[in-house]
Parts: C-alpha cells; structure tokens; sequence
C-alpha cells in the first residue's frame, strides 16, 4: 500500500478519545477518495488503557500503527518517533484529546497543494484552562514581535508538512 498521508497522534492517557478521533480520522478521508492514510499513534508512557486501545484499534484496521514508550518523554519526542515511522509523502499531526477536528485536514492538504511546505491550524475555540490560554496568547505575541511570525496559533498541534 502507497501511504500519501501519514497522521501522528502522540498519546498521553487518552484512552476514551482514541476511538473517537480514530472515527473521525476515518470518516474524514472518506471525504477525500483515493487519498490512502496510516494513523501511527505514540503512547507516551500512558498510566491508563491508551496502549490497550491503540492495540485493539491495530488489529481491526492495518492502517494504525502503534508505537509505544517505557514512560513519559513528551509531545516532541512522541511527534519524532512517529515521524521516523510514517510512511507518507505528507506528514499530519494532531493530538488526541479532541481540540482540532480532523475534518480540518482536508483543508490543510488542499492549501499544503497551493505550494506550501507546511500548513498549520488554529485552535479558534480553544478547551483550556485560562492561564494556559493567557501564556499560549502570551509565546505568540512574543514571536510575533520578535520574529515577525504571522501565525495565529504556532502552538496549535494540527499541522500537515511535506515529507
């Protein structure tokens, strides 16, 4: 199987969304034929039935597949591990705990199309606490100023990259 896309969900005792996001992940691209997919998600050392779940959706469908760490090495390292596995001519990531829509990765492919190198997401309506909002708010406009970076949220996991 050719893998176009390639979606790497680092996990951290997500065990209820898993299944969620892996539906919402699948009816996503039956909105977009002929676009085949593999979903590797990272267990980063999660205390509850995440791993557990990853397995039982990888048995039911050969496009998940699974890595998984000893203990807790965070989102970068877990994004990492999976970019090194995937297969993909593009790479997507997003988290587990159901703050960006998978639908949404139609749209980012589609700008990805108009030439860019990587297309990222905006979590408009973001379910956090206040002072995670207040310093994410925060580490944007500090980049913007020093940097000139004129993207609205650098923090948001959604993002699809060319390999």
């Amino acid at each position: 199987m050719s893998v176009l896309i390639s979606i790497v969900v680092p996990v951290y005792n997500e065990e209820k969304n898993i299944s969620i996001l892996y539906r919402k992940i699948k009816a996503a691209f039956a909105k977009m034929p002929g676009k085949d997919f593999e979903v590797i998600f990272v267990d980063d050392g999660s205390t509850d039935a995440s791993l557990s779940e990853i397995k039982r959706l990888g048995r039911k469908d050969k496009r998940v597949k699974e890595i998984a760490f000893t203990r807790n090495f965070g989102q970068t390292f877990a994004w990492d591990a999976g970019i090194r596995l995937s297969k993909g001519r593009y790479i997507v990531t997003i988290d587990a705990d159901l703050q960006n829509d998978p639908a949404d990765i139609k749209l980012l492919y589609d700008k990805l199309l108009k030439g860019y190198d990587v297309v990222s997401g905006w979590r408009v309506k973001r379910i956090d606490s206040l002072s995670k909002k207040f310093f994410s708010s925060y580490a944007n406009a500090l980049r913007r100023l020093l940097i000139k970076e004129e993207i609205h949220d650098s923090g948001c996991s959604l993002k699809i990259y060319k390999r």
